[in-house]
């Protein structure tokens, strides 16, 4: 008696489709079948947990305990969906003859709305959103699940949108694509679109052999280029990384690769055509140029999105800073406090000031915002911050002395300051060691309110291993909205003082710089 092999599926419409698809040519073959339909897995026990076998793919995870638990001998699915690295013991039996490969878009009346400034696209799919908006930035791009049949209905409800995006394929399948519909050829698909795949037990070398006569090599090699590129991208669900390879009439083998950010705002493509024969490399390098023109800066970014934060930082990161970060830091980031330059009276700058102190850039911007750089005539220039000087000697003139906090400049200036008088250019929210050292030594110190600082902090939710701040004003800002919870890092000195008040683990970046206070982050994590 010949074997019957029994075709896992899942019971949706189009899966079913998929499998009797399947079913028909192995019975073609002579081959003796019956369906499967696999609801859930509540009542299906193994001896080992899912994590130890691999097991990943939202919609393959079902099929794959049931092989696994031998109440199947093949599992049907649409290739796209499967994870690039199968469960232990479960292994690709066979690929059929492609489909469409292309993204539909499906329109409610015409398509004059792909003209316009403002319209509503409906997808589920991270990778058509990213290709949506990197071609129409302006449009709004709206989430859309379920099955085929419910996404069409959702589209037919809301009044609001304008179209929706589909697999070309599916909707070919169940034969029912709309009259108001056209294939997206310029938008690139996922690794393995239009694609079905059948899986056995690896150890069934019988049921493998059967499934090895449907085999399709054209779509065995495309599909595998393209998965592979994927892997070697470490792109998941969470990543936009759509691959189409195809074989023309010449026997050369056609390979698209494209990775984007899931705004659409950053894209890095990649084509090559090679022999058909001397593709084996052709994956690998794909993706190794995806990877050095910043394809890996940018999925880290995406990873990084994914997981909880952990290290928030009470000033705005750059995408470089961010990515000195160790491998186990989830950053966030935002201005804790905003700055407002004021208007500085032309009076104050009609003579030369002897003595100036300036303690940070802000001060300098407020500075150039009311003054051209050769109305502004000082004699000695005092500074507070290496940064700070460069700004000053950059753009207004030299600089007598910098020291790197307020402190340790009021304690300079009382040994050494030419004259009894200062003019200091700060916030309405200077810290008061500065001007009440110099004071108590007899020293007069004119303020000059050169901008006002403005808390708009976060509130951050969750816990946190550790906060970063950068200044007095930014951890008096966080604690607005927060509390003190985890590390305080900080960039100097004035900062940690602040910081000791209400956090009690505090630790000081050994240069006052962003770099060396993530440098301070990263060392709680080695």
């Amino acid at each position: 008696m010949s074997k019957i092999i029994r075709i896992g599926t899942r019971d949706s419409q189009l899966a079913m489709w998929q499998a009797k698809t399947v079913q028909s040519q192995l019975e073609h073959l002579g081959h003796k079948t019956v369906l499967v339909p696999i609801k859930s897995t509540g009542d299906i026990v193994l001896d080992k947990p899912l994590y130890e076998l691999g097991i990943t793919g939202i919609f393959t995870k079902t099929l794959d305990i049931a092989m696994l638990n031998e109440d199947i001998d093949i599992a049907v699915h649409s290739m796209k969906d499967v994870p690039t690295v199968l469960p232990k013991g479960i292994v690709q039996a066979a690929v059929i003859k492609r489909g469409n490969i292309n993204d539909t878009l499906v329109f409610k009346k015409n398509e004059e709305f792909l003209s316009a400034r403002d319209a509503v696209i409906a997808t589920g799919s991270l990778r058509r959103r990213a290709q949506w908006l990197n071609r129409y930035p302006t449009h709004k791009v709206v989430g859309l699940r379920g099955n085929v049949i419910s996404r069409l209905q959702k589209l037919e409800d809301n009044d609001d949108w304008n179209a929706a995006i589909f697999a070309g394929a599916g909707l070919g399948r169940l034969n029912i694509t709309p009259e108001n519909s056209i294939n997206l050829h310029w938008m690139i698909p996922a690794p393995a679109q239009g694609a079905i795949m059948i899986t056995a037990l690896e150890s069934d070398e019988e049921t493998r052999a059967i499934c090895a006569e449907i085999n399709d090599e054209v779509t065995e090699i495309c599909t595998s280029i393209e998965r592979e590129f994927l892997n070697r991208l470490e792109g998941g669900c969470t990543a936009p990384i759509g691959a189409i390879c195809y074989i023309n009439k010449e026997e050369e083998v056609n390979f698209k690769g494209i990775l984007l950010s899931k705004d659409g705002t950053k894209k890095i493509e990649v084509s090559k055509v090679v022999p058909l024969g001397k593709h084996e490399e052709l994956a690998e390098f794909c993706a190794n140029y995806i990877i050095g023109k910043g394809g890996k800066t940018l999925i880290d970014q995406l990873q990084r999105g994914d997981k909880v934060t952990n290290i928030y930082s009470t000033k705005k990161l750059t995408d470089d800073q961010v990515m000195l970060f160790h491998n186990d830091v989830v950053s966030e980031s935002n201005d804790a406090i905003k700055i407002s330059l004021n208007r500085i009276p032309k009076t104050l700058v009609r003579n030369e000031i002897q003595n100036v102190i300036i303690t940070s850039k802000n001060a300098v911007e407020a500075l150039l915002t009311n003054f051209s750089a050769v109305e502004l005539q000082f004699k000695n220039i005092y500074c507070v911050g290496r940064r700070t000087k460069r700004m000053v000697e950059k753009r207004i003139g030299k600089v007598a002395h910098t020291e790197p906090n307020a402190k340790k400049l009021a304690e300079y200036l009382v040994e050494y300051i030419d004259g009894t008088e200062v003019t200091y250019f700060c916030s309405d929210l200077r810290l008061d060691d500065l001007p009440n050292i110099l004071t108590e030594n007899n020293i007069t110190v004119n303020e000059v309110e050169a901008y006002q600082t403005k808390f708009d902090a976060d509130k951050v939710e969750g816990n946190l291993d550790g906060v970063m701040f950068y200044s007095p004003s930014t951890v008096e800002a966080y604690l607005k909205q927060n509390k003190a919870n985890g590390i305080a890092f900080c960039i100097g000195e004035t900062t940690a003082k602040e910081a000791k008040k209400y956090f009690e683990d505090v630790r000081i970046a050994k240069v006052p710089t962003v770099e060396s206070v993530i440098e301070l982050v990263n060392e709680n994590y080695l």
